[in-house]
């Protein structure tokens, strides 16, 4: 029969773990909502009207901390704060984008900080209308903030964009 002080132990180890699986899970829902709202910036294959990008471009910016760093790296340029993180998803670079995120490896490191970093697979067209693959990957830092997970940092790194109609192979051989 166990003690007193190894059920309460027991206890507390389960709580943890259901702390960190629930954190792994929201952060999953965090950047479901920041790739809807992203590609939501899009209608029909074309930018979508401005009142429309202007609503998601605020919408993504609350998905960041107050300080919060949004890094698309040299091309893309860095955001910092959520006033300059909208502004930046005022103005779409592409014509049209479509995010998926796989493989997700997510570390929760405390209660309220927790890092991972995601592939990202995105049909896009470019704004000279030639439909292309990017492929990348972003290493995210998070805080939980008033109960809510939200990116601290954002860092795309990609690894090619490639013409839709030759592929990726000339890239590599």
């Amino acid at each position: 029969m166990p003690t007193a002080e190894e059920l309460a132990a027991e206890i507390a180890a389960l709580r943890e773990r259901v702390e960190r699986t629930e954190a792994v899970l929201a952060i999953h829902a965090l950047k479901a909502r920041y790739a809807q709202l992203v590609d939501g910036r899009y209608v029909r294959g074309a930018v979508a009207p401005p009142e429309i990008v202007a609503a998601r471009a605020e919408a993504i910016a609350t998905l960041f901390t107050e300080d919060g760093i949004w890094d698309g790296g040299p091309v893309l340029g860095v955001s910092r704060g959520r006033a300059e993180i909208a502004a930046r998803m005022r103005a779409p670079t592409l014509d049209f984008s479509w995010h998926f995120f796989v493989k997700p490896a997510i570390r929760v490191h405390a209660p309220d900080r927790a890092s991972a970093r995601w592939d990202i697979l995105s049909p896009c067209t470019t704004r000279d209308a030639a439909p292309s693959w990017m492929v990348g990957f972003e290493d995210d830092e998070y805080a939980c903030v008033g109960g809510d997970w939200l990116h601290r940092s954002m860092k795309l790194t990609a690894v090619f964009m490639a013409p839709h109609e030759t592929g990726w192979t000339k890239i590599f051989y």
